[in-house]
């Protein structure tokens, strides 16, 4: 005989994985190495790592694991049974392999991309704005995820609320010119010194 319904008692708070020991910071999921985003899955297959990740059952791969299409060690993330390029190219999930509609996540490609975009934009920043910028992500980083606030941020590889330009490439040649401008006037200041 089967019970239906809720539990009879309400646990009064969450059970941790990692309670009875102590947590060492650099180790995978510790705070300075912390877990991957999950990339190229269904919702459904994403909720199913974030529980396995947030109750102790995610074992994060030593070594890149084999692709079951293409038979590559291309697969880099814990639970995934594709490679991230068989996945796209099928259109399907990672994990579970069946064709869904929207798929969590951005292409590794892509963040990369972004994130050599953003090191030529804080490269070519002002020290002020650099360290404003700098600040403003790790603020982010460091907030849970459910208090995401409306501070300056980087979303979808824009900068909001910090610099005038739109985009990180608008910024990077806006950089690019007033240094270029800073030169000529700085030459001009020699030459009339030298006068």
């Amino acid at each position: 005989m089967s019970k239906k319904g809720p539990p009879k008692h309400q646990n009064k708070f969450a059970w941790n994985p990692t309670g009875s020991r102590k947590i060492n910071e650099t180790e995978p999921g510790g705070r300075f190495r912390p877990f991957p985003e999950i990339t190229g899955v269904c919702l459904r297959c994403k909720n199913q790592i974030e529980w396995k990740r947030k109750y102790g059952k995610y074992k994060p791969l030593v070594e890149p694991a084999k692709c079951q299409k293409c038979s590559k060690r291309a697969v880099r993330q814990a639970c995934l049974n594709l490679c991230p390029g068989c996945a796209k190219e099928q259109g399907v999930c990672a994990k579970c392999c069946s064709r869904v509609d929207q798929i969590v996540g951005r292409n590794p490609a892509e963040v990369e991309a972004e994130q050599k975009m953003l090191e030529e934009a804080i490269k070519n920043a002002r020290e002020r704005e650099r360290r404003t910028l700098l600040r403003a992500m790790n603020k982010d980083k460091a907030k849970p995820k459910g208090e995401q606030a409306n501070t300056p941020t980087i979303q979808e590889g824009k900068v909001e609320g910090l610099f005038s330009a739109v985009s990180l490439e608008e910024y990077a040649e806006l950089s690019r010119d007033n240094e270029d401008d800073d030169d000529d006037e700085g030459d001009e200041d020699n030459v009339k010194v030298c006068n």
